[in-house]
């Protein structure tokens, strides 16, 4: 049995007792047909064909424990709208939990339990980067399959980092952990392990034409997870109050030519607030915004959800092109909620 044990089957065995199994009743928003639409009455008065009802829907995720006294996460699509929770731990054991707080940018939600004997938890790893190759381990429920019971187990590698996948329903995907680790529905929240056991990531979307696995998953890395995590368990929300002063649009081609540039990308400065972050960072109209902190930015959409990082107070590194040159500046963002 010694010869068979491997870095991997003793980060699972160590994991294993810490993954869950969520249940979640949410209510759902849906269109249904008006059974006494009229249509003469629609011209009249505009009423509409269909009308908006609400209903309850039970759907299941994974999730893993992050603190002895029950604190859990899991993604926000599978619990940031839930009406009840319900934990089933490894030991076949179920639990109720609360919603602490969620974030739908980042995909997370942050669960609570009420218990009385300390848990077993994971720990992110915080000190280093994935590497690129190294192994990664998915553990969590696929399909809701196997309830209150030990976590599926997948095994692949870290296929890349900083991965940035296109915005869905106002959920910024960036600096994503790519794996080809198996991850199916139900694996949505569950733990993304290095060798030693420790979270490097949230499992949260993959890329499927047919909706199972096709060795291409993404994950939440760790230092960004743990970072809104600790606001949601400290706040309840995340503060995205921030405030620029600045209003702008995506760089068209005709943009483009008029300024000279080499490419249809960035953001282009239409204004400056007076008095705003922005102005005090050395903003003029016409600059063209290309990268914030280092990483490119070619749409509104981009410079949108790079600022998603960032908090009020925060100091920012924004590259801009003025006039053919390209400039730094530094803003420290301020907030909405002061302006």
């Amino acid at each position: 049995m010694m010869s068979r044990s491997t870095a991997i089957t003793r980060a699972v065995g160590s994991a294993s007792p810490a993954v869950v199994s969520i249940n979640v009743t949410q209510l759902q928003q849906v269109r249904a047909r008006d059974p006494f639409w009229d249509p003469w009455m629609e011209f009249l008065n505009g009423r509409q064909r269909t009308r908006i009802m609400q209903r309850q829907v039970q759907s299941v995720g994974s999730g893993f424990i992050i603190s002895p006294d029950g604190y859990v996460v899991t993604n926000d699509h599978v619990a940031g709208s839930a009406t009840q929770i319900t934990i089933a731990l490894p030991d076949g054991t179920t639990q109720e939990a609360r919603l602490i707080g969620s974030d739908p940018a980042t995909d997370l939600a942050l669960l609570k339990m009420d218990v009385v004997n300390p848990l077993p938890f994971l720990e992110f790893e915080l000190s280093s980067d994935p590497m690129v190759g190294e192994w990664a381990i998915a553990l969590g429920n696929p399909f809701g399959l196997f309830e209150a019971s030990d976590p599926s187990v997948t095994v692949g590698v870290v296929s890349a980092i900083g991965r940035d996948l296109q915005p869905q329903e106002n959920r910024f995907y960036l600096d994503m952990i790519q794996t080809d680790a198996a991850i199916n529905r139900g694996n949505s929240g569950g733990p993304l392990l290095n060798a030693l056991g420790q979270v490097i990531g949230v499992n949260t979307a993959i890329y499927s034409e047919s909706g199972g696995s096709i060795g291409i998953g993404f994950a939440v890395p760790a230092q960004r997870a743990y970072r809104v995590l600790s606001e949601l368990r400290d706040n309840g929300s995340v503060d995205r109050s921030y405030y620029t002063g600045l209003t702008g649009r995506g760089v068209t081609q005709r943009i483009a030519e008029a300024l000279g540039l080499s490419s249809a990308a960035g953001v282009f400065v239409e204004d400056v607030q007076a008095g705003s972050p922005a102005e005090k960072a050395g903003f003029l109209p016409y600059d063209v915004i290309r990268s914030i902190a280092g990483e490119e930015v070619a749409t509104r959409e981009e410079f949108v959800a790079r600022l998603y990082d960032y908090r009020p107070g925060d100091t920012v590194q924004i590259g801009i092109v003025r006039q053919g040159d390209a400039v730094d500046l530094t803003m420290e963002l301020g907030s909405n909620r002061d302006s």
